[in-house]
């Protein structure tokens, strides 16, 4: 599976790493002040414009909330940056098809729309005076310094900005430090997808899921899905290789949708949430992000089979094909070596001490403009 992907991974980490650093997240921060729907839209193109890693985008939306945007805003970043993400899609794309690829964006847009709406219903003012408390007392999760840092290249034309040795720069960094920020968790995916695949076999799955009775299969999946998602550890697009083995064992295409959504309430990203907001918005979190995901992974799942979408077979080619000289293996070999060159202008430039900091939290006398500013610089 890693050899099937492995292009895809690399292209749509180089393709997201262009967009943040063209795309400058302090500026678009004091847009994001009221729960509008242009607020709301320009919350989503941020997280799709954002690292895929569900840690560094909870890290960002904490520092997005600490300065000024709202928390319904803070949120619908954090889903769409995980959801809405270039990686994500070409991974979906090559390991389950174009049907889960339109599943998941159209789902992921309709999974924020349900969020906000019960945000709007139920969160109350109280409740985010005392997260914004919490979170102004700074305690440390994971990519902190990802939550600070804008090395985005602001000034001058697109393509001079994209072309400029700044620009270079940006790139190499962003790029890299997304691929460290989420080699565990991708790695840890491929695993435990392998073991999965190799040890238990389909009749487990098929009962499990309830292959045998369609119409409760329907509603069992996207209940089903997001628990097993929070169980797994596994966040990011590091569960895309779980969700192709669960399609393979027979869960419904809705409940595929909804394991996917469900990176964002893995226990590790509660207990961030429990630091950042507190105990009591860690569990409202849980629970509305859990009604919002499955029940967009059920509707999407509804709409797909209403309109004849829903893929036929559950056969994953690459839970079975093995690596040989095709496109793959020649555009694996093309990406390896832009790889290397962004690798190679990551070392020269300071990446390794970027990276130290990415973990840290920033200083207190040091803003995330002083932290691009002093990437900028090389």
């Amino acid at each position: 599976m890693l050899w099937e992907i492995l292009w895809a991974l690399a292209l749509g980490f180089i393709l997201s790493a262009v967009v943040q650093s063209l795309v400058s997240r302090q500026a678009v921060a004091g847009a994001l002040g009221t729960d509008s729907p242009r607020s709301l839209a320009i919350a989503c193109g941020l997280g799709a414009a954002s690292s895929s890693c569900s840690y560094a985008s909870v890290a960002i939306a904490r520092s997005l909330f600490r300065k000024g945007a709202s928390f319904v805003n803070a949120i619908v970043f954090e889903f769409a940056s995980t959801n809405l993400v270039f990686e994500l899609g070409l991974i979906l794309l090559i390991l389950l098809g174009w049907q889960f690829l339109a599943a998941e964006f159209a789902g992921g847009l309709l999974m924020i729309v349900i969020l906000a709406f019960i945000f709007r219903l139920t969160l109350r003012r109280q409740m985010v005076d005392e997260a914004r408390g919490q979170a102004d007392r700074g305690l440390q999760g994971r990519m902190e310094g990802h939550g600070e840092m804008d090395m985005s290249v602001s000034e001058g034309p697109f393509l001079a900005r994209l072309f400029s040795m700044r620009g270079l720069t940006a790139v190499s960094h962003y790029f890299w430090m997304d691929v460290t920020g989420l080699w565990v968790d991708i790695g840890l995916g491929l695993l435990i997808a392998g073991a999965l695949a190799a040890w238990v076999p389909d009749s487990f799955w098929q009962g499990f899921f309830l292959s045998g009775h369609p119409v409760i299969a329907t509603f069992w999946g996207p209940l089903i899905g997001p628990v097993i998602s929070l169980l797994s550890f596994v966040c990011s697009i590091g569960n895309v290789p779980l969700a192709a083995v669960l399609w393979n064992g027979g869960i419904s295409f809705g409940g595929v949708i909804a394991f996917i959504f469900a990176d964002l309430i893995i226990i590790p990203i509660l207990n961030i949430y429990r630091k950042y907001y507190g105990a009591r918005m860690s569990l409202y979190l849980l629970i509305v992000s859990y009604v919002a995901m499955a029940l967009a992974g059920f509707l999407i799942g509804l709409a797909f089979q209403v309109l004849g979408l829903t893929p036929a077979h559950r056969h994953v080619i690459a839970l079975e094909s093995s690596p040989s000289l095709n496109y793959t293996t020649i555009l694996n070999l093309i990406l390896l070596v832009l790889m290397a060159l962004l690798g190679w202008r990551f070392l020269r430039t300071g990446g390794l001490e970027m990276l130290r900091m990415m973990e840290m939290p920033p200083a207190a006398d040091v803003s995330s403009g002083d932290l691009g500013h002093h990437h900028h610089q090389h």
